[in-house]
């Protein structure tokens, strides 16, 4: 695959230094490889996706002075390509209806007995039978559709992490609500934009191995992988909105530059930066991923 990088934010709120920071990096790994750069809005939950900030990231993004090739993706539009997607696990035997709710899932984990990877699906409704199927339908709770992972391990090399390896947990692939997950619509469109390397969030990180998964038994290449580090806010957290000073328009509201904040970012990623108005193509000149503190 090429190296064609992407920056995929959730229309959900306002985007925060370290969201930035991170689109930055994307930007920089992908030119710096002669790569094209493009975007996608993760809209998938009508519940909390907003127009109006997937109209104010893409501002925000282009103020800072990143483009991207081609037109903008918005995963509301693509729902046929997971309904395909899904239908092609469902042939292959791999998906089962899944009637438990969250609450369930945590009291079983916490049970005496519960399942020994904390916070993964315990398997409750794997193996229902035909008619454990039917009496919960009845009782009108629709279910959510899992995959039968069977807790394989998959490994995954990390150009920062290194070896990313973990059991697979039965990831929901369409929500209960018909709403399909995070997890699947990410490999799909990931394929179908031709990304072939992923620069995102640390936090991501352990998603990975099961997204893998998906892309294998879908029969979708592998992109690349770069997992990078969150920026901090002043208590060594990561960095939160209710700390303030932490959005482009409160630091240009300060007085400062989008220059400024662009080679802000850049600094505190560990990257050279010549000064306070560095261009984007000083930094590109400059960029390497071995820079990136950990």
């Amino acid at each position: 695959m090429t190296a064609d990088g992407r920056f995929a934010p959730s229309p959900t709120g306002t985007l925060h230094l370290g969201n930035l920071r991170t689109a930055l990096l994307a930007w920089l790994f992908a030119r710096s490889r002669g790569a094209a750069f493009r975007l996608r809005i993760e809209d998938l939950d009508p519940g909390r996706a907003r127009a109006r900030f997937a109209a104010e990231q893409l501002d925000h993004l282009a103020t800072l002075g990143l483009d991207w090739d081609g037109p903008v993706w918005r995963q509301s539009a693509r729902g046929a390509a997971y309904a395909a997607a899904v239908a092609r696990l469902e042939a292959d035997g791999l998906v089962y209806p899944c009637f438990c709710t969250r609450a369930e899932i945590r009291d079983a984990a916490n049970a005496p007995h519960g399942s020994p990877r904390a916070g993964h699906y315990p398997g409750t409704c794997r193996a229902l039978t035909a008619r454990e199927r039917a009496e919960r339908e009845r009782a009108g709770r629709p279910p959510a559709l899992r995959v039968r992972a069977g807790g394989a391990v998959v490994a995954v090399r990390d150009e920062l992490l290194g070896d990313l390896a973990a059991p697979v947990d039965d990831l929901v692939v369409r929500r209960n609500d018909g709403a399909f997950a995070y997890n699947l619509a990410v490999v799909v469109d990931d394929a179908a934009q031709g990304i072939g390397e992923v620069v995102r969030g640390a936090d991501l990180a352990e998603a990975t191995p099961g997204q893998a998964w998906l892309q294998d038994r879908l029969g979708l290449p592998r992109p690349r992988y770069a997992h990078v580090p969150l920026m901090l806010g002043g208590d060594g957290r990561r960095l939160a909105k209710r700390e303030g000073g932490v959005t482009l328009p409160e630091r240009l509201a300060a007085g400062e530059s989008p220059a400024r904040v662009r080679a802000t970012l850049a600094a505190s990623a560990g990257l050279p930066v010549a000064g306070p108005d560095a261009t984007m193509d000083d930094l590109l000149a400059g960029f390497s991923p071995t820079h990136l503190r950990p």
